[in-house]
């Protein structure tokens, strides 16, 4: 069976809630392994078949830890996973593009596919405690990361990626 790796980092629950409801409806269509960033490794990324990248938009750019994530993982796996499917979501108080681009940019230095746009949820936190307070990402918006993981789960288990 096919294996979807969820990578995510989240300070805050916003992007920990988007990545768990992926998982949760990608492991109707496939094996499905959710792990934090700061845990996962070249040897995951090499196990698995399609990837959804999902973190915070930070002062513009990916969260440190997410961009730590690829740092660890870049070279090692470099060569070994091209052509394999991706998706992203992110965690954006404004707008998210910059780390999207990012994101992008880094999935095509290894030569991954992107099968679908990215999913960016905007919380609108402006203020500083808007910012560090915990996030409730609403239903119709986990229901969005929701239909990205189950796309993904069963693009995977029918072989169309």
């Amino acid at each position: 069976m096919a294996e979807l790796l969820i990578i995510y980092h989240s300070k805050t629950g916003g992007s920990r809630q988007m990545a768990e409801a992926a998982a949760q409806a990608a492991r109707d269509e496939t094996t499905t392994t959710l792990l934090p960033a700061a845990e996962a490794g070249p040897e995951d990324m090499l196990r698995a078949d399609g990837y959804i990248f999902c973190a915070p938009e930070n002062l513009a750019a990916i969260a440190g830890v997410m961009k730590d994530f690829f740092d660890r993982c870049y070279y090692p796996v470099l060569g070994r996973i091209e052509g394999r499917p991706y998706a992203q979501m992110v965690c954006a108080g404004s707008d998210g593009e910059n780390a999207a681009r990012q994101t992008a940019r880094i999935a095509q230095g290894w030569r991954l596919k992107e099968v679908q746009k990215p999913l960016i949820i905007c919380t609108h936190a402006q203020t500083p405690e808007q910012i560090l307070a915990e996030k409730t990402i609403p239903d119709a918006q986990l229901a969005q990361c929701r239909e990205l993981g189950a796309a993904l789960g069963a693009g995977l288990a029918l072989g169309v990626f």
